[in-house]
């Protein structure tokens, strides 16, 4: 939509008078125009004409201006700047509705793929016991999706200098152990007990900001990680399908997801205009790849062969369906989660966060079936308050103080 400024250049003007070409112009915008004879004509040399204004000079169509004569205005250029302010008058309010519908639909896709990836992820690991290889399926999956949305332009592809590069690959390491160790705890126990597990990912946060950053937590921050820690120690103690290989590997997964946090503020790593949140996850990925190719076939060989499934008595098509799909909802849950990042400040981000990890345990007890005791089911509850109550008290700011 153009704006009125432009209705009313004079090239419009010249082109609204159309039904009068040989009466007098005038055109306000000129200063004391300079006059001379063209065959019988007079014409105005008059300075930043538009090309159809000089065109219709060079030809003798306008005659010289006479200011005894006014100009008619154009009724045309009025409507048209009428309709235009009234554009730009409903523009503002129909722009934070369309916002809301998106930022809606993202959380929405967000949280589904989510709970698809939990469920069809469980579902694998269950049945084949080889987490770095199913590590690596989703790695694979995701930089095959990232490099054919950068070859077909569907996002614009980041240009990386050596040095940034250098900076991500920490970022890459922790992002690939920490993906690793949550798919070991997802084969090991509970969908829900994992997660319950994960939600002590703001002590951990809180923990590694005061030793390596120096950045120590407020009074109601530390107040806030009581209940988190209590409530993982409750549901711990009372969980049905607690062991210490599951246990220990969502911990680790939680120190190395918080290690990349601080790592990513210590090295502080330059995102120009060409490298935003969405192309840094998209790097990361790709060098995850590289890193998990390696460590997987060294430690688990190349297991994921049909030849060696049907030896195992495992459905080869439906193994393969359902790694597809977790790999798919792996990638796309990450991605969506950018694009929130992008359009929402890290308090509401880690707000939506908290209420994904509610959504994913009780779809994941229902869906599985889970036993739950109530103790476990109240040890639950109060980790996810606690995170609730961290992500809410995280962006209070201490009041400066007054002289």
């Amino acid at each position: 939509m153009q704006t009125a400024a432009i209705a009313f250049s004079p090239s419009l003007s010249l082109a609204s008078t159309h039904r009068k070409l040989s009466a007098f112009s005038f055109n306000p915008l000129s200063h004391r125009p300079k006059r001379f004879s063209h065959g019988s004509a007079l014409v105005s040399a008059t300075p930043k004409l538009s090309p159809i204004g000089c065109s219709l000079k060079d030809r003798g169509w306008i005659s010289n201006p006479n200011p005894s004569i006014p100009e008619p205005q154009s009724d045309a250029v009025v409507v048209r700047a009428t309709a235009e302010s009234a554009d730009a008058a409903e523009s503002p309010k129909s722009k934070p509705l369309v916002e809301t519908l998106v930022l809606g639909s993202l959380f929405g896709l967000w949280y589904l793929f989510n709970i698809y990836f939990n469920i069809y992820n469980k579902q694998v690991l269950k049945a084949f016991h080889y987490p770095m290889t199913v590590t690596l399926v989703q790695f694979s999956l995701g930089s095959a999706l990232i490099v054919l949305m950068w070859t077909f332009n569907l996002y614009k592809r980041p240009k990386v200098t050596g040095a940034q590069l250098a900076a991500i690959l920490p970022l890459a390491l922790v992002h690939t152990l920490g993906n690793l160790f949550t798919n070991m705890s997802l084969g090991k126990v509970a969908v829900s007990f994992t997660h319950t597990i994960k939600a002590m990912e703001p002590f951990f946060s809180v923990l590694f900001s005061a030793l390596f950053l120096g950045e120590f937590p407020s009074l109601w921050v530390v107040s806030s990680l009581l209940p988190i820690v209590g409530g993982v120690a409750l549901a711990s103690m009372t969980e049905a399908s607690f062991n210490w290989a599951g246990f220990l590997s969502a911990m680790a997964s939680n120190i190395t997801f918080q290690s990349r946090n601080v790592l990513s503020k210590k090295l502080m790593v330059k995102k120009e205009e060409s490298l935003d949140n969405i192309n840094l996850f998209s790097i990361i990925t790709i060098m995850s790849f590289f890193l998990m190719a390696p460590l997987a076939l060294t430690m688990e060989g190349v297991k994921f062969t049909p030849s060696y499934l049907t030896a195992a008595g495992l459905n080869v098509k439906q193994l393969y369906t359902r790694s597809l799909i977790a790999a798919l909802c792996f990638h796309a849950y990450q991605q969506v989660s950018y694009m929130i990042l992008q359009r929402v400040s890290p308090v509401t981000h880690s707000v939506g966060n908290c209420v994904k990890r509610v959504v994913v345990i009780v779809t994941s007890v229902l869906f599985f079936r889970t036993p739950v005791s109530s103790t476990n089911a109240i040890g639950t509850g109060i980790a996810l308050a606690g995170v609730f109550l961290y992500s809410r008290v995280k962006g209070i700011k201490p009041k400066a103080k007054t002289a």
